[in-house]
């Protein structure tokens, strides 16, 4: 099992495996029948609260991996069932969970990564 990020505006490639899109919002400018996505699993994408907190006031990585980590833990059953799905991927197999921000380190798919790495 590998666990990957990239730019949904990056090239896909055979390496990616199955490609999971983990934002809210479809990403501007990217077709959906060009995505090359195989899954869209925007109810593990942070709250638009907590979005726009991050980006909005610059608030440090680090804390918003945290309160993501703690929405979470607390999860909608939408959000669960999306959980348990990328769980089941992820053990299955490559996973490349996509995301459009511009900043390739400090984006919700690398939190996520990581937040996953610990639940695996």
């Amino acid at each position: 099992m590998t666990l990957t990020t990239k730019r949904i505006y990056d090239e896909a490639s055979e390496e990616d495996g199955t490609r999971v899109l983990v934002d809210r919002l479809w990403p501007r400018g990217i077709k959906k029948e060009d995505a090359r996505i195989d899954y869209w699993l925007k109810e593990l994408a942070p709250s638009h609260d907590l979005r726009k907190r991050y980006h909005g006031s610059g608030e440090d990585f680090e804390d918003f991996v945290e309160a993501y980590r703690a929405e979470l833990d607390e999860p909608s059953e939408e959000a669960e069932e999306a959980l348990e799905t990328l769980k089941d991927l992820a053990r299955d197999g490559d996973v490349t969970l996509l995301y459009a921000a511009k900043d390739r380190e400090k984006n919700n798919a690398e939190a996520l990564k990581r937040i996953l790495a610990e639940r695996l």
